[in-house]
């Protein structure tokens, strides 16, 4: 998950947001992620109700940067956590 970008955050932290604030945050953190040559990046949203973690899957399913998906491991934050192919 190494960047050409140095200083290149591979991971967005989505806490505390709404869900109207959080979409357009990863829309974009996944076009940058993309410009610096990132192949996988993961989406911290947290376990909470699961309405964040829901609508961030929702989104990815559309996005046409996005590959596959799936839930962070036990090292990765498990559930409330998405690992995102590019």
């Amino acid at each position: 998950m190494q960047s050409e970008y140095p200083g290149f955050n591979n991971e967005i932290d989505l806490h505390k947001l709404t869900v109207d604030e959080a979409i357009p945050l990863v829309h974009e953190f996944l076009c940058q992620a993309h410009m610096a040559g990132l192949s996988e990046v993961r989406i911290i949203h947290g376990k909470g109700t699961g309405t964040l973690r829901q609508a961030v899957r929702r989104e990815l399913r559309l996005h046409p940067l996005v590959k596959d998906f799936r839930d962070g491991n036990r090292f990765e934050g498990s559930t409330g956590a998405t690992v995102v192919q590019l």
